[in-house]
This record gives structure tokens, sequence and C-alpha cells, in this order.
């Protein structure tokens, strides 16, 4: 268990710097060690919410969200689905400070504009609840959900307002209903959250309809089937945990969608757990491995304390970037980090906005600051940057990595 040291506040009004509490002296508990990895925030795009909670306006704005849901980092991109507005933005180049409003907006006709399908335009230029992002050999693609499809633009938009040059899971542009309004198949989505291009195939975590779905040739066109159906006996079952027990090859909530040549991670939100294979498979059978769980036929929730660095409750989004795996720990409000994908289930090695593995407060039950997360939704790992959409607090933090200092610069008792 981390020993810990107590701060007191000296402030002269009673008051903790940069808190929204109320008067009277509060003390810090700080860990003893150091469980960050040399990780902490670089910046945020959205509410600016450091020392209380800032609801999103009214209205819109190229540097305000609502409850986004997912984020992807590129060479040359930063790419944001702004749920809650029914709309992606796009940074042309990392951006490089606090509330940097976005180059380009998709899904609404400008930056203050909002609602489902281009606030009543319709589909063809407009989005309803996008949550998967992700920028692959220079294709934007995204996982419109609650349009039951995935959009692809070609080439990364330069402007705002443009439609998709292709709509996979729907007849055509202006169609939007789950399962294209019929029976379930392997060509059709119902709640499509989560998108990853793996080696040469293309993965989608088609939630509503418990499974993903895998073209093992890369991004389809329209209308093309899967070549593999995973979580499911076949393309028209879409039962929960496939109608029976939770096992090593169902899924209840998968959600997102990570790995590399060689191995595909799925983040099975619902069942508390992530299940990956190795190799990636070509046709429905078990994972190979279990991380959050201690085995294949467990599903079990951590609502309440003690946490532990090994399990999960409702990790909606992972990602594995040259063997390093983060982790979304929605629920328990933490990114959890290990140093290498684990095939063991053994736990973190790290965690990010929590002082230890046994804490989970929203916000560290505390005031939103620069190192704490409400409902972190999605991230995406690059070499030694993390993005991550805080859903709860309206904004995208930016996470850098420091090099690891040795035991004589850190600040902490032995």
């Amino acid at each position: 268990m981390s020993r810990y040291t107590v701060r007191h506040n000296n402030a002269a009004d009673g008051r903790w710097p940069g808190s929204s509490g109320g008067l009277g002296t509060r003390a810090d508990v700080i860990p003893e060690v150091d469980l960050t990895d040399g990780w902490s925030p670089a910046l945020w795009l959205g509410a600016p919410a450091p020392g209380g909670l800032a609801l999103p306006p009214a209205k819109p704005s190229m540097a305000w969200m609502y409850s986004p849901r997912g984020v992807f980092v590129g060479e040359r991109h930063l790419v944001v689905a702004d749920s809650g507005n029914h709309r992606v933005l796009i940074w042309h180049g990392l951006p490089s400070r606090d509330e940097q409003p976005a180059d380009v907006v998709l899904g609404q006709s400008d930056g203050e504009s909002e609602g489902r399908a281009a606030g009543g335009r319709g589909p063809e230029r407009g989005m309803n609840l996008p949550t998967g992002v992700l920028i692959h050999d220079g294709r934007l693609i995204v996982a419109d959900a609650w349009h039951h499809r995935i959009l692809v633009w070609d080439s990364v938009p330069e402007t705002s307002d443009v439609a998709p040059d292709h709509v996979l899971g729907q007849p055509d542009a202006a169609s939007v209903r789950e399962n294209q309004g019929g029976a379930c198949s392997a060509a059709t989505f119902y709640w499509p959250f989560g998108i990853a291009v793996i080696g040469s195939a293309f993965w989608v975590a088609d939630t509503g309809n418990r499974r993903v779905l895998g073209w093992l040739d890369g991004v389809p066109g329209p209308r093309q089937a899967a070549d593999v159906v995973l979580g499911q006996p076949d393309g028209a079952a879409r039962e929960e945990n496939r109608g029976g027990a939770v096992g090593p090859a169902s899924f209840r909530w998968p959600h997102d969608i990570t790995g590399r040549d060689g191995m595909l991670v799925v983040a099975d939100a619902g069942d508390h757990r992530l299940l990956a294979w190795s190799p990636q498979p070509d046709a429905d059978r078990d994972a190979d491995v279990v991380l959050g769980q201690p085995d294949f036929s467990s599903a079990l929730e951590w609502p309440y304390g003690p946490h532990t660095a090994d399990r999960f409750r409702f990790p909606y989004a992972a990602c594995l970037d040259d063997g390093r795996l983060a982790v979304a720990d929605t629920a328990n409000n933490r990114i959890l980090l290990w140093d290498d994908m684990p095939t063991d289930g053994r736990g973190a090695d790290h965690v990010l906005a929590q002082p230890d593995f046994g804490s989970n407060g929203e916000n560290r039950w505390t005031s939103v600051q620069r190192d704490t997360l409400c409902w972190p939704y999605g991230l995406s790992l690059r070499g030694d940057t993390l993005a991550v959409a805080d859903s709860g607090n309206n904004r995208v933090m930016v996470w850098r990595r420091a090099k690891s200092k040795g035991p004589d610069e850190r600040s902490r008792k032995e």
C-alpha cells in the first residue's frame, strides 16, 4: 500500500489555492510514490475549467466542446469527436496553447451551430453523436455512431462543412436507420462506436450489435460485407454475450479497438474487461488474453473500493503504441498505463489523474484541475503524447511524458 504525506493549507483566507471549495483549512494527500512515469498535462482544449466545473455555453464555438468522446493524435493533425455538439473538430498541426480554436469543423455549417444531422439540415453533411475518429493513409474516418454508419473522407478536409466521400453501413448518405432498417447482417451497423486500422485490417466495434467486424484488406467500399464477425456465431446474431453467459468470445458492450500487426485488442466496456487476440483473428474464435477480470467467465463491476491496478469499471477506450498500453478506466476516472502489453492479466504499472491505484473520485473529489479527469471516454497514444477526451469536463487534455528522473531527483521520501 502506498504511503502519503499531508500538506496543509496556510492561505490567509483558508482556501486551498486553485480550489472552488468553501472556507476552512483542508489538506491535500500526496502520494509518497510517483505513479505517473513522468506524464503530466501539457494543455487542454475545450472548457476552461481548472478550479471549478465550467459547463459548455449555449452556443458552441471552435474552441469549446460538449462531452467529447473520441480523439486522435497523428503526425500533423489532432481530431476530436465533439460528440455532444454532433460534430468533428480538426486542428492542422498539433495545438500549442490552451483553448486553441480548431481549424475545421465537420458535421455543422459553422463553428457556432449544433444539433443532430447538422441542426436539421440533414445527414448528408450532419452527424449524430460521432465517437470514433482516426486518420489513416491520409484519409479521415469517423464513426457516426447514432446514424449507424462510418464516414470516410479521402483526404483530411482543409475547410469546414465538407461532405464525406463515402458512407459505410447505409445504402446512401441520407439513410440513418439501425441495421438499415432491417435484420442485422455483416454489412450493417447498430451504434458503431470504435474504429481502428491494425496492420492491413480495418475493424469496427459494432456496439449495439454486440460484435466486432473486420475487413482484412483495409477500409471497405460501400455495401461490402465484413470478412470477420467476432463475438457472434454469424452475421445475423446480435444478442448480448452471444445470448448466454460471458465467455472468451463474447461481448456485452464492445466500444473501442486497438492493437498492432499481429494483435487485436477490444475494450469490452460492458463486461469491464479487455480481450486480446494474438495473432489477429481471421474468423470468430476465443480470445487469448483477458485484462480486468480474473478469467474469461467473469464480468464483475467494481463500483466501490478498494480499487486495484488490475480491475476496471467501464473501460471505454484503449490504445496500444510501441508496446505501451493505455486504458481509459472511465468510471474510475483514471488512465492506466502498462510499459508493455500484458498477456498475464497483471495490473497496470502507472496511473494518471489519481494519486494511487486505490482512488477513483471524479476530479479526485476536489475540483477540476489540470491533472484530474471526469469520465475519460476516449484516448489516443502516440509516442510520448497522450490525448484524453475528458468527457465529463467538456475538454480534451493533452499529456506529455518527460524522461524519468533518477531517485535522487525525485521530491519524495523513500
